[in-house]
Order: C-alpha cells, then structure tokens, then sequence
C-alpha cells in the first residue's frame, strides 16, 4: 500500500471536529410552517431541497447517527423536525416531481419509514405510505423517468422500496431489466437513460449499481431470475478491468460518455472501485463465492495505490464528500476494519485529510470542494449526503467509535447517554420518548440533486422540476 504521510488525528478531536460539523449542519437549516426543519443544498440558496442525494432527507441520516453516538435527543429532535417538512412534501407532485431514490420521492420514503421505526414518529410511518402509493401509481409498465439505474431510475426505486418495506414495488420496479439487458460478450448491460449510446458500468448511474438493486430485490424475495441477471451484469463489469491481476479499475463508461468534461477513471463511490467494492462485498455475502471476496480487494488494493486523497493534479481528487470523494472512501475503510479487523493506516490517511481541508469557525465545521476549471476554485459549502456536511460527518462518527473500540456499523448504540448538543437555530433541545431499537439506515450500501448542484464539477442528472444540466 503506497499512502502519503499524515499526521494521526486523536479520535477526541476526530469527535470535535464531528460536532463542529453538526453545529454547522444544524445551523444551516430553516424553519418551516409546522415546526419542520428543511435544508437547501448551499446556504446561500433560496430553493429548499427534499432530497436523499443533497437535501432534507439526506440530513436525516446523520441526525440520527448522532443521537445514537452521544445518545443526545436534541439529535434526534432535529431529525424529527426534518421528518415534518419531508412528509409536507411527499404530495406535492406538482414542486417535488421526482420518483427516485436519491433525487425524489423513494429516497423520502425511505427517510421517513426509518424515522417512524426508530423513533415511533406514526406521522412519518403514514407519509413513507403514502410516497409509496404514489410512485406506484406513476409507473408506466417499464420506468419512471428518462433515467434507469440507481440514482434516478428503476434500480434506485426497487432498492429503497425493498429497504422501506415494500417488496411487491421493489419487484415491480426491477423486473423491466429482465426485458432490456443488452447481452455483451461477457454478460450484460443496460443504457442508464434514453436516447444515449455509451453504457456506464459504475455504481451510481452504471451496471453495477442496477446489479446491486438485482441482488438485494432477488435475494430479499426468492427471485432466482433476477439474482442470476445481476451477476450476469457484474460478469460484464469485471470483463472490463485494466488494472488486474492485483487491482481493479474499469473506465468510467464505453465509448467514454462526455469526454469534454468526465475523466475516463475514476476512483470514488460513485463511479470507480470504492463504489464496486460495495457491490462485490453484497456478492460475496449471498452467493458466498470468494471470487467476489477477490475482486473486492483488488479494488481496495487500486483505490489505496491511486495516490488519494492528495491532488497532484487539478480535477484529480477535488472532492471530500460521500459520493465522489474523501468520505465514501473512509466508509470503505470503516467497513474493512469493523469485519475483518483492516489495519487503520489508510483510514487514518483519509481522516487526516479532512480534518486539515475542514473550514472552522465560530460557525462549526464544513467542507469546501474545488472545481479547477472556475474563479475562484472553492466552491460554496454544501449541507447535504452526497457532496457536503452530512456524509462527511457520517462516517468520521463511525471512526470514532471503531477507534474506541466500539461497533462500526451504522446500527451501533449511544456511546454515552444524555450528552447535550446544540438545538436548532438555537432552539432549546426537546426530548422526546423514543420507540424501538435504533438500527440505522444504510445509506452507504444503496448508495445522487436539486439545480445546479455544483458543490462538484461531476453533476448527478436528474428527472423532474427542474431539470440541471445533464451528465
């Protein structure tokens, strides 16, 4: 393993540095009509954001994640608040016009039926129904929009309708890959949207993540069919590595989808090996064949000898959020240290880094991403999963608590209880009865914006109102 030399963060100031993040998070949203808290994606937007990918839902996560790590309600009072505005917007197809999973109305769904299970909120249960009914009732036989993959299509809304607890949707939205793979010399693939002649193989809008949605609904439901089409998809990816026998690394897409503005490898969670580890690893743990277990560390072995998180270069690794940078690769690493007892060396080569591009102030703690082709570079802060705050913060509380010696997984208990942390906008903390076990939500594994998401120069499309520039 080739990492550049960091200095170790103390696991103390790695939590200090978590609240900062929260303090600043939480800061930055706004009251809604009802008592509801909403985010937009930047502060200085107007628009407010429901989204899983950059927006309200995909703050939630965190929100919880702290309660459970200081066992502070004020956390989860917060995620509450959130809940409120989110099932506002569960109705209203006319502003929120988006069915998917990261982008729309799934992603929601999913939000709001986790809320309802961990803290006993049944108004969060009865609008994760009704998103529901609602993309149901929006399906014309074969998709749901232009997109088809996991972020803004079918994969995504399969995924999320299975993990909220709705089987028969996540068949019914799966099910239309049966019909359109395309065969390949190796296995399989699909066209991520309409009217585009180069097929992505990543996790985001690729194979693979169309894969990992085939194996979870197949597996979940008994449906061998599907099971075997998605390891026929990650036959076709693996047939695509130029980086074996000791790595692995598959272009971004082929023929190269946008060159003018997309590099042809990538190495993040969105659309390179620390995204198609995630998927080799859910192959590994149902068909319980090792050359998944294989594949997978190859990829581990690429991303820790790519020469990240340093920028020798501007556009290579100019990212420190979930999706596309530092943080989706920390995930990673907590995940091989939690099951199979990885050293930290990398890990702490990823913390360290974030913890010197953190911004902190009175304010708390955020993350500026850069984009080599404008003036100035740094862009605005972003709050949400995929490019800002929340999934940042997500996963540096995950390695606080493996470096304490505690579970790493998302599911894992309060630490301490009864810690106070800062209310919203100031607002004294309300304590609130909480129901049932607190499991988390496993954003990491089904794994994108409003307009203009432009916290990162690798734009996520959508479909819906309105629509940004298409990647």
């Amino acid at each position: 393993m080739t990492t550049p030399e960091a200095m170790v963060v103390a696991v103390d100031e790695v939590e200090e540095l978590a609240v900062d993040g929260l303090r600043w998070l939480i800061g930055a949203a706004r009251e809604t009509p009802g008592g509801g808290l909403a985010w937009t994606t930047r502060p200085s937007d107007d628009e407010l954001n429901p989204m899983l990918y950059s927006g309200t839902a995909g703050n939630v996560p965190v929100l919880l994640e702290a309660w459970r790590h200081f066992g502070d309600d004020s956390y989860a009072d917060a995620a509450l608040r959130a809940g409120r505005s989110l099932a506002d917007s569960v109705d209203d197809v006319d502003a929120f016009a988006d069915d998917s999973l990261y982008f729309g109305r799934t992603g929601t769904a999913l939000v709001l039926r986790a809320l309802h299970e961990q803290l006993g909120d049944p108004a969060a249960g009865a609008a994760a129904d009704r998103a529901l009914e609602l993309v149901r009732s929006r399906f014309d036989g074969t998709r749901w929009g232009e997109l088809f993959e996991l972020m803004g299509g079918n994969a995504g809304i399969g995924l999320g309708a299975l993990l909220a607890g709705d089987a028969e949707l996540a068949v019914l939205a799966v099910e239309p890959y049966l019909r359109a793979a395309e065969t390949t010399p190796a296995g399989v693939h699909w066209a991520h949207r309409t009217g585009i002649d180069s097929r992505l193989h990543h996790l985001s809008h690729g194979t693979l993540g169309i894969v990992l949605a085939l194996a979870r609904v197949g597996d979940a439901t008994g449906r061998a069919d599907l099971l075997e089409l998605a390891l026929a998809g990650a036959a076709d990816v693996v047939a695509r590595d130029e980086a074996g026998p000791a790595g692995f690394l598959v272009p971004h897409s082929t023929p190269q989808y946008r060159p003018d503005v997309i590099e042809p490898v990538s190495f993040g969670w969105c659309h390179g090996p620390a995204g198609d580890a995630q998927v080799f690893r859910l192959l590994r743990d149902i068909t319980a064949d090792p050359v998944w277990s294989a594949l997978a560390e190859r990829c581990w072995h690429s991303v820790t000898h790519s020469g990240l998180p340093q920028r020798p270069r501007p556009g290579f690794w100019d990212n420190n959020g979930r999706c596309c940078g530092t943080a989706g690769v920390l995930a990673l690493a907590c995940d091989r240290i939690a099951e199979q007892q990885d050293p930290y060396d990398f890990a702490h080569v990823l913390v360290s880094d974030l913890t010197t591009r953190a911004t902190r102030d009175t304010a708390g703690a955020r993350w500026s991403n850069v984009e080599h082709r404008v003036t100035p570079n740094d862009l605005e802060p972003c709050t949400g999963w995929a490019m800002g705050n929340a999934g940042i913060v997500r996963e540096l509380l995950r390695f606080v608590r493996l470096g304490r010696g505690g579970v790493g997984s998302r599911g894992a208990g309060p630490r301490r209880a009864g810690r106070r942390g800062v209310g919203p906008r100031g607002r004294s903390p309300v304590r609130v009865r909480l129901a049932g076990p607190a499991t988390g939500v496993r954003l990491g594994a089904i794994a994108r914006s409003p307009p203009r998401v432009d916290c990162h120069r690798h734009r996520h499309s959508r479909v819906g109102s309105p629509r940004p520039r298409k990647k």
